[in-house]
């Protein structure tokens, strides 16, 4: 099981994969973990159903795009996350940069970087959702992401009949953690040498996201 005082060293001795763009747009997420009842876990939201919306009911880390007001990509996701859950990050622990990820062209997303920002809250409070963007929010243990009984095959409609690695972090027909999510949690999990199941041949750097 992922101690706190390991994640805190291997992340500082990781080196995250950036995109180095400033030409593209930006949009950033946050990475929350809690330690309770001795075990480590990790904050997913459910977005909310909306048209238009490409991540439209989609599992995620709380977060949204750099607006003009924010003085870096930690700020958004900082300012998005209390603004979607509830629970302000300013004063929480910053553990650092995990990635920057680029959109995929498939999906018109590619002209915007997505940075993921990793934060320890140790006393997170009740969660206030912003019910237009986030139907849901959960806590999850980090250990159990290691349960291959929890990775799936994930595919939409959107997508087709194109498969797509997944996990399961509540009701398997709702909270699936795929895409563009999945990437950050794959990278995340690399970095502290805790590696997902290898169910795809060495997923790591999988370019495909939603």
């Amino acid at each position: 099981m992922p101690r706190l005082s390991t994640i805190r060293e291997r992340l500082e001795a990781f080196e995250p994969p950036v995109i180095g763009r400033p030409d593209l747009a930006e949009a950033a997420v946050a990475v929350l973990l809690r330690e309770r009842a001795e075990r480590l876990e990790m904050l997913f939201i459910e977005r909310s159903k909306r048209e238009g919306d490409p991540w439209s009911g989609h599992m995620a880390f709380p977060g949204g795009r750099r607006e003009a007001e924010d003085g870096s990509a930690r700020a958004a996701a900082e300012r998005e996350t209390h603004e979607e859950i509830g629970i302000p990050v300013e004063a929480a622990e910053y553990l650092g940069l995990l990635a920057e990820l680029q959109g995929n062209p498939r999906f018109r997303q590619s002209q915007l970087v997505v940075s993921a920002h990793v934060f320890h809250v140790p006393k997170p409070g009740p969660f206030v959702l912003e019910e237009r963007e986030v139907a849901d929010a959960m806590w999850f243990p980090v250990a159990d992401l290691l349960d291959a009984e929890r990775h799936v095959e994930y595919s939409t409609a959107r997508t087709g009949e194109m498969k797509f690695p997944g996990v399961v972090v509540g009701d398997p027909e709702r909270h699936i953690v795929w895409g563009l999510t999945y990437r950050f949690l794959d990278i995340f999990m690399g970095a502290i040498e805790m590696p997902l199941p290898d169910r795809w041949g060495g997923f790591a750097g999988f370019r495909v996201d939603d």
